[in-house]
């Protein structure tokens, strides 16, 4: 096992639970990765070796059907495919992220319906809050669900749902002013719908349309979409919780929890760009020597090995205070912070080791090298990030007096 990135303290059901993950993403996801992603092709043999594995239901419950794990499992389950491949964990980081809510969130009818499926992987989960013209400023969506007797109509554009395609249930955010008179703070109306859809593109149930894949410079393989809703009818029963104006407070816990996975997506993508970088640098000559023994590329493995353990060293810490009952939004704004900023850094030190060659498509660093600016996006900007920690930070060091 490497020497890097380990984490202390793991009993013996999470050491066999990663073991096997990455004895699966070093056979399985590592060899055909590549290919894939340059083809944009869908990784559904992946996909279904990961159901088989239970990953789909790694937090939910056993009740329903699931392994029951922590959250820090849970994380570093990620890291390890992330490592292999990001978008693959980006497939099952939606997913999770609505079985999260609907675990804490959800009626009794709405876990004892969709828990059991998305524990087997039957219903697979993705979440929508972005609208084309509002990015992070998830207050100012302009996505209405008015009531209709025993439904509501949902009607507006939704933006960057990873899944979006292949997902047959999307929790979305809308604004619903049922109960709320004029004048109510804007987080205090809005609801989070649980929208059954079938899988594919085009209209996929009636005044639910999912346009296309998103073309993008990298997290391929995955799809990305926008969402349209036009006269969209949904049961109230499908209202997570069962209560209206409740919908930005489930969105932001489960956000939280998903920033936890994009710092350890941030960690496995490094790991993974320290171990190319290290290894190539062993292997490649200049000078009549491997470029390994040049102090220039040894100051910069020291320092790509540094920002990985550090990351890995934040992103479980926010993890583990979230296992623990705290809460948690300074610590995995920190790790989100700071994996996605290493991961940026650790990739590019690692493309210059390769030199020309990262530059080439024959080499997995190239695609290391698109995928990682996503993390500087998603599940919130580095900036948001930066603002959500000086809050916090100044709510914590307020002056008495």
């Amino acid at each position: 096992m490497a020497r890097l990135a380990r984490t202390e303290g793991l009993n013996d059901v999470q050491q066999e639970i990663l073991s096997t993950v990455r004895d699966f993403v070093d056979k399985e996801i590592i060899p055909v990765a590549t290919e894939l992603e340059h083809r944009d092709a869908y990784p559904t043999q992946i996909v279904e070796g990961l159901k088989e594995l239970g990953v789909f239901g790694l937090m939910i419950p056993e009740e329903y059907g699931g392994l029951g794990e922590s959250l820090l499992t849970y994380a570093l389950t990620v890291e390890e495919i992330a490592r292999g491949w990001m978008s693959v964990s980006g497939i099952i980081n939606t997913h999770f992220i609505v079985a999260y809510m609907l675990k804490q969130h959800g009626t009794q009818e709405q876990k004892d319906y969709f828990l059991p499926k998305m524990a087997a992987g039957e219903i697979r989960g993705a979440f929508s809050m972005s609208e084309p013209a509002l990015g992070s400023d998830v207050s100012a969506i302009s996505s209405k669900g008015v009531r209709d007797g025993d439904d509501f109509v949902l009607n507006g554009q939704k933006m960057w749902l990873t899944n979006g395609g292949s997902a047959t249930l999307v929790a979305v955010l809308c604004r619903t002013d049922e109960g709320h008179p004029e004048g109510t703070a804007p987080h205090k109306s809005m609801t989070t719908f649980l929208v059954e859809k079938e899988a594919g593109f085009g209209e996929v149930r009636p005044g639910l349309t999912i346009p296309g894949k998103i073309e993008k410079m990298g997290y391929k393989g995955v799809d990305t979409t926008e969402l349209i809703m036009d006269g969209l009818r949904i049961p109230a029963d499908r209202v997570l919780g069962g209560e209206t104006g409740r919908g930005f407070y489930h969105m932001m816990d489960g956000v939280e929890v998903g920033r936890v996975n994009v710092a350890a997506r941030g960690c496995g993508v490094a790991q993974r760009a320290f171990e190319l970088g290290v290894s190539y640098a062993q292997q490649r000559h200049t000078f009549g020597k491997p470029i390994a023994q040049h102090q220039a590329i040894q100051f910069k493995l020291a320092e790509m090995a540094t920002k990985v353990e550090a990351a890995h060293a934040m992103m479980v810490n926010a993890a583990r205070k979230k296992d623990s009952g705290q809460r948690n939004d300074l610590e995995a704004g920190m790790a989100k912070y700071l994996a996605s900023e290493y991961c940026k850094e650790v990739v590019e030190d690692s493309f210059r080791i390769h030199g020309g060659y990262g530059f080439s498509k024959e080499y997995e660093i190239e695609r290391l090298y698109r995928e990682a600016p996503m993390l500087l996006i998603g599940e919130g900007t580095a900036e948001i990030q930066k603002m959500i920690i000086g809050r916090r930070l100044l709510e914590e060091y307020r002056i008495q007096g």
